[in-house]
């Protein structure tokens, strides 16, 4: 017989009433905003600074991934589950999906096999509607701004051409990513260019999560930059009052989201930004809400370690007071074969001369983790076609660094295949080995901040800029942005910036192409190489192997 899908193990799952998974973590029933049986928000009131001292915080982070991810979701829900196993309070705290991988090629993110969140349809659609709020508040910023262009008697004095704002979609729509406004007459508004992100792209998201309380996001909206007037001067979300109504719309959205595992584990999930363009974790307030609950709190962040990681280090780390007890990276057989230059259709095949020129991908993101001061622990994610031979040489490849990698089969046995790491982890931190620090000081420069980031993590030898990156560097200094952590945006695929170096590649120069900044998150964006904001759909979208029944019962989700 083979094994079951994904939403086939999920639609025959045990699911508790979120009230009673809510009981394991003493939240009152009462003080639950129920989304149906299975949901719940969680009030701010929960967090407790104090319990939040006391408890430890995992991050779980990958290599560099191949197309098809690496299991960072589902290792980390496997881990949660093997901690409760083994008698530990547990949580773990995770992103909400977005609708455009569910329905373009990646599959949704509420882990996979035996080791999912559930429910795991609702999670992987509208959920509890979070990502339609973060889209309104953006979208409604964005009606403001062209009302003001055509309001000739409050005018702001905007000019078109600066703008810098987008609107968003929770879809992989390329075909809105430039586009014509106002078309028809002035009666439908100032003509100009514009274009859609897709919402987690969107600095809404990116505050949402970055946000401590209702009054930073409050704060953090109205200092969203919007563009220039005519004579030169900024303009903010603040100048055209928008912060208040967008915050209204983020009311519930800024509020956590209880759910479970298959082993009727407490999961919270919040936000949702992508890690080659933004922090890539969920917010601040979600895992201060699970280290107030429980004694550990996995969490993941984003892509490769050098993404994801690093942005939960420098900019996560900075803006929540917070720091990993514990640092696991996933890596794959699969993953370590493609790094050493196996091709499509040899990445299930075993090939031990593979993994020995692909474990140096693995190595470098190992060595990193110490420049943090955590010493770092590798799952390696099992799957069928891994080889003895192959596991033996990461475990050895591993131990030459004095680190463990440990087996993780959480996809195949749930907790029950993640109870060595889950006491590897436990005595790693009851050692209190790891002394976390931030790679780079914030009075740094920008340009220093970015040649840390590419020489230490990323391995380069030298940083240039474009003549247009170097112009808007200038701005980013006027404007006194240049002590805020940057957020590097650049491919996933590789530790540089081009998609192609696989492995651990060396002797190469990182591009910064331009800069963007996000004022209202804090963090200034330089950009790697062409970045996607607006994915588009591949040729055959999951979209279309999925269906629903005269009963309502959905097929073909993942």
């Amino acid at each position: 017989m083979s094994f079951p899908t994904d939403i086939e193990i999920a639609q025959n799952a045990n699911i508790l009433p979120i009230k009673d998974v809510a009981k394991k973590i003493n939240i009152n029933e009462n003080d639950l905003e129920l989304y149906g049986k299975y949901k719940a928000k969680i009030p701010l009131s929960y967090i407790n600074e104090d319990k939040i001292k006391q408890s430890k915080l995992i991050l779980v982070t990958a290599i560099n991934p191949t197309p098809a991810g690496e299991g960072k979701t589902t290792v980390s829900v496997g881990l949660n589950d093997g901690l409760n196993k083994i008698g530990k309070k547990s949580i773990v705290v995770i992103r909400e999906p977005s609708l455009g991988p569910v329905f373009g090629i990646k599959g949704g993110a509420a882990g996979g096999g035996y080791a999912q969140v559930i429910p795991m349809v609702d999670i992987n659609l509208h959920f509890t509607g979070d990502f339609s709020a973060i889209e309104k508040a953006n979208n409604l910023l964005s009606a403001l701004i062209d009302n003001n262009l055509q309001n000739k008697k409050f005018s702001l004095n905007i000019d078109p051409k600066t703008i810098v704002w987008k609107r968003v979609m929770d879809m992989n729509d390329r075909s809105l990513r430039n586009i014509i406004i106002g078309v028809g007459g002035a009666a439908n508004g100032v003509m100009r260019e514009e274009g859609f992100n897709i919402t987690p792209a969107s600095e809404v998201m990116a505050i949402l999560c970055l946000s401590k309380d209702f009054e930073d996001l409050k704060d953090r909206l109205g200092n969203i930059f919007v563009g220039f007037t005519y004579d030169k001067k900024p303009i903010f979300a603040r100048d055209l009052k928008a912060e208040g109504a967008m915050a209204i719309l983020l009311r519930d959205a800024i509020k956590p989201n209880l759910v479970q595992s298959l082993e009727n584990n407490p999961a919270i999930l919040h936000g949702g930004p992508f890690a080659n363009i933004a922090q890539g974790t969920n917010s601040i307030l979600a895992t201060k809400m699970g280290l107030s609950l429980a004694d550990y709190v996995v969490t993941e962040a984003g892509f490769g370690a050098d993404l994801g990681a690093e942005k939960f280090m420098n900019i996560k780390c900075h803006y929540g007071d917070l720091k990993p007890d514990a640092y696991v990276i996933v890596a794959t057989v699969r993953a370590l074969r493609y790094h050493g230059g196996a091709k499509k259709g040899e990445f299930e095949n075993p090939g031990l001369h593979f993994l020995e020129k692909g474990i140096e991908n693995l190595k470098k993101h190992i060595e990193n983790a110490f420049k943090y001061g955590l010493k770092p622990i590798v799952a390696i994610n099992h799957f069928q076609t891994d080889s003895i031979e192959e596991i033996d040489f990461i475990k050895n490849s591993c131990a030459e660094l004095n680190v463990h990698a440990v087996i993780a089969d959480e996809f195949t046995q749930g907790g029950n295949g993640m109870i060595d790491l889950a006491e590897t982890l436990v005595k790693e931190i009851a050692e209190g080995t790891n002394n976390f620090h931030p790679l780079y000081n914030l009075d740094d420069s920008i340009e220093n901040k970015i040649k840390t980031i590419a020489t230490e993590i990323y391995g380069a030898s030298e940083v240039a800029y474009s003549a247009k990156a170097t112009k808007q560097l200038k701005n980013i200094y006027d404007l006194g942005f240049d002590k805020l952590p940057v957020c590097m945006a650049k491919t996933q695929k590789s530790l540089s910036d081009n998609e192609t170096a696989i492995g651990r590649p060396t002797n190469f120069t990182i591009t910064v192409r331009e800069f963007e900044f996000a004022a209202g998150a804090g963090f200034v964006i330089p950009i790697l190489g062409d970045m996607m904001r607006m994915p588009g759909l591949p040729n055959i979208p999951a979209a279309e192997g999925m269906n629903i029944d005269k009963n309502g019962v959905i097929t073909g989700l993942s």
